[in-house]
């Protein structure tokens, strides 16, 4: 996706629909992840902040809390909803007085 002059809140939103789709399709649809792209995009996009997914039970209990319909894929609704948790947890850590 490109954008055009975009403001600070359209490039973000711009990056986050670019990393999704970075991901998504790389297993099966390309409009959802699964479980190993999920896996990839939180290692290489948020390991800095959470450490590489080695535990694999950690992994699965993201996943199917992630996984709000139960179809066994993160759509990016459900994607966007642990993007927006995340940003949440790091502005109430960096606003913190």
């Amino acid at each position: 996706m490109t954008c055009n002059k975009p403001t600070d809140l359209q490039t973000g939103m711009c990056l986050l629909i670019s990393t999704f789709h970075k991901y998504s399709g790389k297993e099966g649809d390309k409009l959802t992840l699964s479980k190993g792209e999920l896996k990839d995009l939180l290692d290489n996009e948020l390991g800095d902040i959470f450490g590489k997914s080695q535990d694999k039970t950690k992994l699965d209990k993201i996943f199917k809390d992630l996984d709000a319909n139960a179809d066994g894929t993160v759509d990016f609704q459900e994607y966007v909803t642990l993007v927006a948790c995340i940003t949440m947890m790091c502005n109430d850590f960096f606003t913190k007085k």
